[in-house]
């Protein structure tokens, strides 16, 4: 019996077969592929949202705002759209805020996702099935980003971590 394949795998896949064909979701032209990634943001705002909302809640007990910039220029001649979650300890320490970030760059194939202070990953998302599947990407570099915020200062700065009801 094979076993379901991951969605995770097959984001991968569809990010090989564009490298493979040259295209990203079928679309060869720059225009195409910036409008696929428009379309891609449209999408995946609710899953990227839902992980900092549950940062907020669970780790920062509600104190944090998420704010998101929609697609925008970027200053390396791309496009990108960055989610954030602050809050007032963050702000305190004068770090930056957790950070989910797509990004396409100007001449790059493809684009990509990542946080303020983690790597990269292919944003190959076209429906909003994909999207879903993508939450528990988000979720691990909002708090990827979380843990280095962490190592930038200390635990102080997660009102959870010196709450009464922690554990």
């Amino acid at each position: 019996m094979t076993a379901r394949q991951p969605a995770y795998i097959a984001e991968l896949l569809r990010h090989f077969a564009d490298l493979r064909d040259d295209t990203h979701g079928g679309a060869a032209s720059q225009h195409d592929k910036e409008q696929l990634f428009t379309e891609a943001v449209s999408i995946l705002d609710p899953c990227a949202r839902q992980a900092l909302n549950e940062i907020n809640a669970h780790l920062l007990l509600g104190t944090g705002e998420v704010t998101a910039t929609g697609v925008r220029s970027s200053a390396n001649g791309g496009v990108e759209s960055v989610w954030a979650l602050s809050w007032p300890e963050q702000r305190a320490a004068g770090i930056n805020p957790i950070i989910i970030e797509a990004f396409y760059g100007s001449g790059f194939h493809h684009p990509h996702l990542r946080g303020g202070t983690v790597g990269d990953w292919p944003l190959n998302v076209f429906t909003q099935a994909q999207a879903a599947d993508e939450l528990p990407t988000l979720r691990a570099i909002a708090a990827a980003d979380l843990h280095n915020l962490v190592f930038q200062r200390d635990y102080r700065i997660v009102p959870a971590s010196i709450s009464r009801q922690s554990s």
